[in-house]
């Protein structure tokens, strides 16, 4: 289903001209070799884009993107083969980098061979070719010797960047005419690969699996880049290298009888999303790639929008008028497609791909794929959002606070368990049932962080209850609950309040920071000592008669006094009750006893 949906993707992707030509691949280039007229480096110009991005803490980051460029289609091969207009710096220096030295020496002699082939195959191709910026590439590819080049100051100045970057080539002072781009190169590159495919060998002809037609089958699959974890060189969806896994005497991808025309459409297509931000997310170890079968990207931009509060087709307050109509909908029991703006060019039946891929040693692995019509994914994510609400005014809940609630601010590592992960996008998608884990990892968030529970928490944990134990909490304080566990959590919010009051908001630290996790496990055991200690602060309250009725129209609905243990679900609405009751204390609607705020 996967690689089918990605040939017919790369059909539309082709039509609206955004996928690579037959014959090249796209390459991420972190730096330009500015070349003299005799070939000789003039500078290295670090041509990344730069981009500020959030770090933890909210603190700022500078982070460095390299350019994408499309050049001659790169080789597959892992034993040392050039390519045609090199972007490899072990190949066009022919110099290994280790421990802050350059060198031309090394056991395996894999520098000296990889520049040798790279200089006798570029030199073979140019020939013919006359131009300024081809012309100084010769005498670059002639003049240069590894040997004399180990203290090259140029090349020691990118350190260990040196080994992990790509690198094209221009002349010095026109950096934005770049050799791979050149007319002369590109013309005879497309005669090469028109001859090519004549000449091509048609031994292994059969009946493709994705098309159904009789042709050639690919024997090595193009390899996918942009996957978190994986090979900076890219990983392969399929592959074969072991004699058990070869069939009826085919080896490698013979296998998988997929012809060559399919093999490209998949491979840039998937290509082509990972290079997205708007068809890519992470979730923490797992990549999600998603896709409408339409060449208008809006599709992509509102299930963006509806997962992270915004994207680049709407701003964060156009997101929260549309998920304000989507909510009405989803209380109301119906979605309409016609609530979305641009309704024009919105089809909720359109088909809608999402994919999640993970690497192993060898190739990718297929964590999940998902095809639903395209109103179905937007109506699920809108439930999702109903579900997360905790005020009146709606708002977008992204997927990213979620995660980081579930995160101890202790912990150093920033990623949650990728099973609970992958099961909380599935359920997102598909409107099931949340993960068992969300409940009991947001509880214990609750209960043991300083700075919760708070509304993204409370969320979560009205969500699970709400869709997993068919509860009915409401988004704001719900007087009329009488749960046991539910009152409990109100009670304690109150005595909270209780205590703020009577200090005049002086402390520093209040019974929740002594006793709310114990309060919300073993109810009896806790709260006699409480209201102990609720008649103390009474006698120093500002407002005694409302705390004090507060106080009994709460345990007058206790039945039979105070639960000896609460399970984990009623550990949950313990801290709904709690999150509820104390943020009502803040709203400026609610009047003591005295008629105050």
């Amino acid at each position: 289903m996967l690689i089918k949906g990605l040939c017919d993707y790369y059909d539309i992707l082709a039509d609206a001209g955004k996928v690579l030509p037959e014959g090249y691949s796209g390459v991420k280039i972190h730096y330009l070799i500015a070349l003299e007229p005799d070939g000789r480096i003039a500078e290295i110009i670090n041509c990344q884009n730069r981009a500020l991005t959030a770090g933890r803490g909210g603190s700022a980051k500078i982070k460095y993107e390299p350019r994408n460029e499309i050049m001659p289609k790169r080789t597959e091969k892992s034993a040392i083969s050039p390519n045609i207009i090199e972007h490899r710096p072990l190949y066009i220096f022919g110099l290994n980098y280790t421990g802050d030295a350059l060198s031309a020496d090394d056991p395996t002699k894999k520098a000296q061979k990889s520049h040798e082939v790279f200089a006798e195959a570029n030199i073979k191709f140019i020939e013919g070719i006359d131009s300024e910026v081809v012309n100084a590439y010769r005498n670059f590819i002639v003049n240069w010797k590894p040997e004399e080049e180990t203290e090259n100051a140029l090349l020691l100045g990118l350190k260990k960047d040196y080994a992990k970057s790509g690198f094209a080539f221009c002349l010095n002072g026109h950096p934005d005419e770049l050799l791979h781009n050149d007319p002369d190169i590109k013309e005879k590159w497309e005669k090469m690969c028109s001859a090519s495919e004549e000449t091509a060998e048609s031994e292994n002809v059969a009946q493709c699996a994705i098309s159904g037609e009789r042709a050639q089958i690919a024997r090595i699959h193009s390899k996918i880049k942009g996957v978190v974890g994986g090979q900076a060189s890219g990983t392969v969806l399929v592959g074969f290298n072991n004699p058990s896994e070869s069939s009826y005497g085919n080896e490698q991808s013979y296998n998988s009888n997929i012809s060559e025309k399919a093999m490209t459409g998949y491979t840039e297509a998937l290509n082509y999303l990972l290079a997205s931000p708007s068809h890519r997310i992470l979730l923490d170890e797992l990549t999600v790639v998603f896709w409408a079968m339409n060449k208008n990207e809006t599709y992509e931009d509102l299930l963006m929008s509806m997962l992270y509060g915004s994207s680049d087709l709407m701003n964060a307050e156009q997101t929260q008028q549309m998920l304000k109509q989507l909510l009405g909908d989803v209380r109301a029991g119906r979605v309409s497609a016609g609530r979305l703006e641009n309704t024009d060019i919105i089809d909720p039946d359109v088909d809608f791909y999402i994919a999640a891929l993970k690497p192993n040693a060898s190739r990718l692995s297929l964590k999940f794929v998902y095809r639903k019509k395209f109103g179905e994914i937007l109506w699920n994510t809108a439930a999702f959002q109903s579900d997360m609400q905790t005020e009146e005014e709606p708002r977008v809940v992204s997927l990213y606070r979620v995660k980081r609630e579930l995160i101890s601010p202790k912990s150093k590592n920033e990623n949650i368990n990728p099973a609970l992960a992958a099961g909380l996008f599935e359920s997102i998608l598909k409107g099931g049932r949340y993960p068992a884990q969300l409940l009991d990892t947001a509880v214990r968030r609750a209960k043991t962080d300083d700075d919760k529970p708070n509304a993204t928490t409370a969320g979560i944990i009205k969500a699970c209850l709400n869709r997993n134990y068919k509860e009915d909490i409401k988004v704001g304080l719900d007087m009329e609950n009488t749960d046991q566990a539910y009152l409990c959590g109100r009670l304690f919010a109150v005595l909270e309040r209780l205590q703020q009051d009577a200090s005049n908001n002086s402390l520093n630290r209040t019974i929740k920071d002594a006793y709310f996790s114990s309060a919300s496990a073993k109810p009896a055991l806790v709260f006699p000592k409480l209201l102990t200690l609720a008649q103390h602060h009474l006698n120093k309250s500002k407002s005694p008669v409302y705390f004090n009725k507060l106080i009994g129209e709460i345990t007058d609905n206790l039945e039979g006094g105070f639960p000896e243990s609460l399970l984990l679900k009623d550990q949950g609405k313990f801290i709904i009750g709690y999150y509820q009751q104390y943020q009502s204390f803040f709203k400026k609607n609610d009047t003591n006893a005295n008629g105050e705020e």
